[in-house]
């Protein structure tokens, strides 16, 4: 999120409340940035810098007019705003089910949709792909930093257990749980 999108020269401290504001409302979803895979994870939060999503993914496709038959014709021309469209369905389902995420991003040019703490502490990474291609060059590189036990990575792909990473398949993210 940049205050500067919303208006020229424009401050937290002239959109803190109203953003604040939305999220009691339960409009949207705030995704704050962590910088280090480590418990807690809110000790190594960015409250500077984080990401907004609408809590229903059907009003961002109306805000959008994106239409049903789009997403299921899938032309390549939809393939950039498919990805933010699944990116904020996930960000819905980890928060109804319990998770408090926040996304990674390294000093470099990695960044990891989301890293959740599951019920014992656990640092758990999760990607979101939008469709079958699964390469997740930000995943591998937050497990090859951090270790954590395992990995999550949705996708269209089905469910599946490989290299340390758990596929989910994008209607079963309702099964995870904190």
């Amino acid at each position: 999120f940049q205050y500067k999108m919303i208006k020229s020269g424009a401050r937290a401290y002239d959109y803190e409340i109203p953003l604040d504001w939305l999220k009691a409302a339960g409009i949207i979803n705030k995704c704050v940035r962590t910088h280090e895979g480590k418990m807690p994870l809110s000790a190594y939060a960015d409250n500077s810098s984080f990401k907004l999503y609408m809590t229903d993914t059907g009003l961002l496709c109306s805000k959008f007019d994106v239409r049903a038959n789009l997403i299921l014709d899938n032309p390549v021309s939809f393939h950039g705003f498919k990805g933010a469209l699944t990116e904020n369905y996930v960000m819905q389902a980890l928060v109804t089910n319990g998770f408090v995420p926040y996304y990674w991003s390294s000093p470099g040019k990695a960044e990891l949709d989301f890293v959740f703490q599951d019920r014992q502490g656990n640092i758990i990474p999760l990607e979101v792909k939008s469709a079958d291609n699964v390469k997740a060059k930000s995943l591998k590189l937050f497990v090859s930093l951090y270790k954590p036990p395992y990995g999550i990575r949705v996708s269209a792909k089905n469910f599946g257990f490989e290299n340390n990473i758990k596929s989910i398949p994008l209607y079963g993210v309702f099964c995870l749980t904190p």
